[in-house]
């Protein structure tokens, strides 16, 4: 394969939109993990963010679409599990989008317990900042907010509601 063609199939494949948050893309999610070629088809990796994310197969088949419509076929969609994804893979911009988006981002090195926030030692609480007000006055109402990846919680500050993208 080319440069410019893996580039190109790259830029596309990367401005595809995460279905249930659309305003991250799947490279600001980091799902979009390789574009490679098997003879002449191109192969876009990508990774779920969680193995039974039911997003996904709508994630390739915009995939497909894109580079159909970009004049690069044949192409599948290759999903690998190993390694899982991680928050970690969440790119600046996309924690900056799910803010701005009034969901809250989980801490940079959430994923992995590495860097700040991290996941929680045994018996300590997470500190979740309020993407509304930026308060860490928070509590969890429940485990699953608006979809499986996320938590619901509320201020205790502005007393709003937010969505929390869980940690994996």
């Amino acid at each position: 394969m080319t440069p410019a063609r893996r580039e190109q199939a790259w830029a596309v494949a990367a401005a595809v939109c995460d279905p249930e948050i659309p305003v991250l893309t799947i490279a600001d999610l980091g799902v979009l993990r390789d574009v490679r070629e098997d003879g002449e088809t191109l192969e876009v990796v990508i990774t779920p963010t969680y193995s039974g994310c039911p997003a996904m197969n709508m994630i390739a088949l915009e995939i497909e679409t894109a580079l159909d419509a970009a004049g690069l076929r044949p192409s599948r969609v290759v999903t690998v599990l190993s390694p899982a994804w991680t928050t970690d893979w969440l790119t600046a911009e996309g924690r900056r989008k799910l803010s701005e988006y009034g969901i809250a981002p989980p801490a940079i090195g959430a994923g992995t317990g590495t860097g700040t926030g991290g996941r929680r030692a045994l018996f300590a609480v997470d500190a979740v900042t309020c993407p509304r007000c930026g308060s860490t006055r928070t509590t969890r109402l429940a485990e699953f907010g608006s979809t499986s990846c996320k938590a619901l919680w509320r201020c205790e500050a502005c007393r709003e509601p937010f969505d929390y993208f869980k940690c994996h």
